[in-house]
């Protein structure tokens, strides 16, 4: 998850003015010493780290704060409200015209950044939300881009208009428009060629688009990957074509998240999303104070919530937690646990949205064994249907042929077992444990 290091330095240093009764002047100066080095570190621009920390300063050495009753605690709240400031403040949302009105969003970028990926993505998005997209292939240079986009669009359930490689950019674009109005379509999503860096070429035929097809939103999608460079290509395209916003893409990948913290400040754009994964769910509306509470390790439990909500069952959730209580929870729901979970993104994704887990990742991460999860798949898929609603019918020769057909020592099997009751046997003993939580968090469930 990006901005780990980030976090776990941010909590040090936090940490430290939390132990102190009072502080000096001298005690603050030295704690945004270290969060100006933790920010340079993460890739932020220094021009954004300097203002930052002299905001947090001019702020922090007041009176108010300084004799205050918790001074660490409002020093931590100056830096939360400042890093929402530097983001944004507010979500944005797509402008886009009512009704039956057809809008046009241009998607840009440099290639590998994943913009015919995030269109797809933008497309599932806003046909979710009761929009009737079209993804438009205008990328002709790049091999398999085209079926790229249909594969994708199929997967979304979003029509794709395609001419081939051998026609123009600009006439696609002018041909999806005709074919969004005949077709009654809302909106036409452009995926421009990306190239492998900026030239003149490139950006005179996403001006030629712009004016073919009154395009009514341009969105950057840059990889969060590379950092500094993220900014420098978003000013770049903001001067020579105009962007209205940027997506950001591998947010969830080993990056140190500068870019998030800097393109608002430094081009003036918004952040209107997030990438968070490779499926195609794995894109998240960008809330800067949300952001702001995963980076300062306070969690994102609204997220949570949102996720659990679009991905779970509801009934399938109530059904679950009612054999929980009575201990009838068999292999059978274990499964639909992990599929559930996987839905969300995974425990790893799920885990560093609870509050003061978000420094904690690295050590989470070795507990969260995925093979071994999915080792624990292939047992049960091992088992034949009597066994997997009634584990008290594994005896050893059984387990000894699950064992055989997953590929693992019989041991294994038997920890594996072993665990599975353990635990139907504390859901028994706690028949509250569960009860008020679906209502918070969309009824979700976590396996053991």
């Amino acid at each position: 998850m990006a901005f780990e290091s980030l976090t776990e330095k941010l909590q040090n240093v936090f940490k430290k003015l939390r132990s102190k009764g009072r502080l000096t002047e001298a005690d603050v100066k030295s704690a945004l010493k270290e969060v100006k080095m933790a920010l340079l570190e993460a890739d932020v621009s220094f021009k954004v780290v300097k203002q930052f920390t002299k905001s947090v300063q001019e702020q922090a050495v007041g009176q108010d704060v300084m004799n205050g009753l918790n001074p660490g605690q409002m020093v931590i709240k100056i830096v939360h409200d400042e890093l929402v400031r530097l983001m944004g403040s507010e979500s944005v949302e797509l402008a886009l015209k009512p009704g039956s009105e057809i809008s046009v969003v241009m998607m840009v970028g440099l290639q590998g950044a994943g913009k015919t990926t995030t269109a797809a993505k933008i497309a599932g998005k806003l046909k979710s939300k009761g929009r009737r997209p079209l993804l438009a292939a205008c990328d002709v240079y790049r091999p398999a881009a085209i079926k790229q986009l249909q594969l994708n669009g199929e997967k979304q359930g979003v029509e794709v208009f395609s001419m081939g490689d051998r026609q123009k950019p600009v006439d696609i674009a002018r041909a999806a428009v005709e074919h969004a109005k005949s077709s009654g379509l809302n909106v036409v999503i452009l995926d421009t060629a990306g190239r492998l860096h900026i030239d003149e070429d490139m950006m005179q035929e996403l001006i030629a688009i712009r004016e073919a097809v009154s395009v009514d939103q341009s969105l950057l999608v840059v990889d969060a990957m590379t950092g500094q460079d993220a900014v420098n290509v978003a000013e770049t395209f903001n001067d020579k074509v105009g962007i209205d916003g940027v997506v950001l893409t591998k947010l969830d990948g080993d990056t140190r998240g500068g870019a998030a913290l800097s393109i608002r400040a430094i081009c003036g754009k918004p952040i209107f999303y997030v990438g968070m994964g490779e499926k195609l769910s794995d894109l998240e509306q960008f809330y800067p104070e949300r952001m702001a509470s995963r980076i300062l390790g306070m969690g994102d439990v609204m997220s949570l919530i949102e996720k659990a909500q679009a991905n779970l069952d509801e009934s399938k959730a109530r059904e679950m937690e009612q054999k929980m209580r009575k201990a009838q929870f068999g292999f059978d729901d274990y499964l639909e646990s992990m599929n559930q979970m996987k839905k969300m993104g995974g425990l790893s994704s799920v885990l560093s949205m609870l509050p003061g887990v978000g420094g904690k990742m690295k050590d989470l991460e070795s507990m969260v064994d995925e093979k071994d999860m999915a080792r624990k798949e292939a047992m049960i898929y091992s088992m034949t249907p009597a066994e997997r609603a009634n584990p008290d019918l594994l005896n050893p020769s059984r387990k000894n042929r699950i064992a055989k057909g997953a590929g693992v020592s019989v041991a294994e099997v038997n920890r594996f077992v072993k665990q599975f009751e353990q635990t139907r046997k504390m859901m028994k003993q706690m028949p509250g444990m569960m009860k008020g939580k679906r209502g918070r968090l969309g009824g979700l469930k976590f396996p053991f």
